[in-house]
């Protein structure tokens, strides 16, 4: 495995797993959940592909990778629980057209699905960093936030490295479903937000 004729967030991959193996793939990983623009969806058919070629075994692969995952993941909780609940809700309280009903809405939601949502945000592109801070700030329980987060990130990588490592040489064809993937998530947000805005809008317009 080679890093002659890659560039980018790709070559530095490659050089960060030819030089460390298994822990370089973690280390990228654990990076990608800090700074979101590192994708995942190259990395970890990055590390199927590198243990395909017996630069590391498919089960390292698998160790480091969700290793790297978790580590990230409790990074961001760390910060979530530092920044905490009441400069969260005074944050809150300076943005325009949001109200401190939301974010009381938002915590009872949180406090009866909160397990549910780290699991399933794990598998979700932009929310599988995103979602270790609301955790953090209600300082969800730490054993049930790794449980959830390690069971996440698991099922996540465990289905790119694979097929990174069935598909070879061609690692790169998960890219192209992956980025339809993401490009749907972030639609959904902006309607999302966009729906938020205009309905506070029409509220406010109403209420004078």
């Amino acid at each position: 495995m080679t890093s002659a004729d890659e560039g980018g967030i790709t070559g530095w991959v490659v050089d960060l797993m030819e030089t460390l193996g298994g822990p370089g793939a973690g280390l990228a990983i654990a990076l990608e959940n800090l700074f979101p623009p590192l994708p995942s969806e190259v990395i970890l058919p990055l590390a199927g592909f590198a243990a395909s070629r017996g630069d590391l075994s498919l089960a390292g692969a698998l160790f480091w990778t969700t290793f790297g995952s978790v580590t990230g993941a409790l990074l961001l909780y760390g910060f979530g629980a530092w920044f905490g609940r009441d400069r969260m809700r005074a944050v809150a309280e300076r943005l325009p057209l949001v109200r401190l009903a939301d974010v009381d809405r938002t915590e009872a939601w949180f406090a009866r699905h909160g397990g549910k949502a780290v699991f399933l945000g794990r598998m979700i592109p932009i929310f599988r960093s995103l979602i270790s801070l609301p955790a953090g700030i209600e300082r969800m329980p730490l054993g049930r936030f790794l449980l959830y987060t390690t069971a996440g990130s698991l099922i996540w990588n465990t289905v790119f490295v694979v097929a990174g490592y069935q598909l070879g040489e061609n690692w790169a064809a998960v890219e192209r479903y992956t980025g339809l993937l993401q490009r749907t998530v972030i639609v959904v947000v902006l309607a999302a937000a966009v729906w938020f805005v205009v309905s506070r809008l029409r509220r406010a317009t109403i209420d004078r």
